[in-house]
């Protein structure tokens, strides 16, 4: 049986005192026959008390540490290497430790346990997206082929065009693959980064002429906030040009007819630049944008899927720059246009 240290040192006072009343009354002018008989009788009953009240606290103590074990294994991952570190000594508030301990692993599984509905109510939302996603352009290919097959295939009027509409669906379905292949990277950690110095006022005029004919379907012109000398940032050029093609194509694809995509840079304090990409269409309501960079999350689903894109683009964009150490932001008012910025850091 195990004794605790408190257990331990009332024993010995205990014994101290029994000793210490023994050697007095053998002390005390009485025959000596009689003294003996009269310190035995004294310190007899203390000595049973001594060893009943040891027998009892032990036998106690090692029924309550046994019964305690068992709660602190169903509310513990760890494992009971050393149960010692576990036991609990009678002269403990122990129900009061073993209250706070409970409530401190009650409070941790709920939030525990909220984590996990919402991570299962994310799986549910995306699989659900991911479904919807394939599931026009797999229907869209499955009418063209059938068409074909039904008698389509030797009408030339029409089989070399149903088999570019499905080839067309074929080339959606591989883009939202690939993305997905490519956020799957950088949320594994799978991916390197090519840090270089380059200019990115240049690097966003190469990307104003790459989608100018884009731009120049819907009247908008591409503008920078002022005239800007080179400005030198550290970074990888290639996942950069990415993401300002993604946001710059977005300001095309969701601006006003006729409106106007504007990219501003700013140089902060802290040896970082900041770009916006900004445009004036219509604009985001406030509700949309805490979820704005979401997989596959849209703000007007029939309309944004009538444009195209995977729906993964912003959420690739969010990947790209937070894999630089960097963050991304979004403000927008509704009518009136939305500003996308993020941050550099300079070369």
């Amino acid at each position: 049986m195990k004794m605790t240290r408190p257990i331990q040192a009332i024993i010995l006072g205990s014994l101290g005192l029994s000793v210490l009343v023994f050697a007095i009354l053998l002390g005390i002018e009485l025959t000596s026959d009689f003294r003996f008989t009269l310190a035995i009788w004294i310190t007899l009953p203390i000595l049973i008390g001594i060893a009943g009240f040891v027998i009892f606290a032990v036998i106690f103590q090692n029924f309550l540490n046994e019964r305690i074990k068992v709660i602190y294994r169903l509310i513990s991952n760890k494992k009971f290497e050393n149960d010692e570190a576990y036991e609990m000594s009678i002269t403990e508030d122990v129900f009061n430790k073993l209250g706070e301990d409970t409530a401190k692993w009650a409070k941790g599984q709920a939030a525990q346990i909220k984590k996990l509905e919402e991570q299962a109510a994310f799986r549910r939302e995306f699989l659900g997206n991911l479904a919807h996603e394939l599931k026009t352009p797999v229907f869209s290919i499955q009418g063209y082929i059938l068409t074909l097959l039904e008698g389509g295939l030797e009408d030339e009027r029409v089989n070399r065009e149903f088999l570019e509409r499905a080839l067309n669906g074929v080339d959606r379905i591989s883009a939202i693959l690939e993305d997905l292949d490519e956020i799957a990277k950088y949320e594994f950690d799978r991916y390197t980064l090519k840090i270089t110095e380059f200019d990115i006022v240049n690097l966003t005029k190469k990307i104003f002429n790459e989608l100018h004919s884009k731009a120049d379907d819907k009247g908008i012109k591409f503008v920078f906030a002022k005239s800007y000398d080179p400005i030198k940032v550290s970074a990888d050029e290639g996942k950069i040009s990415q993401v300002m093609t993604n946001l710059i194509s977005n300001s095309v694809s969701y601006g006003s007819e006729n409106g106007t995509t504007t990219v501003r840079f700013h140089a902060l304090e802290s040896d970082k630049i900041l770009v916006e990409v900004a445009d004036d269409g219509l604009g985001i309501d406030e509700e949309h944008l805490p979820r704005l960079f979401e997989r596959f999350y849209r703000v007007e689903k029939s309309r944004a899927r009538n444009i195209g894109g995977s729906g993964l683009g912003l959420a690739i964009v969010k990947h790209i720059i937070e894999a630089h150490d960097q963050k991304i932001n979004v403000r927008s008012t509704s009518g009136k246009g939305s500003t996308f910025s993020f941050t550099l850091d300079k070369a």
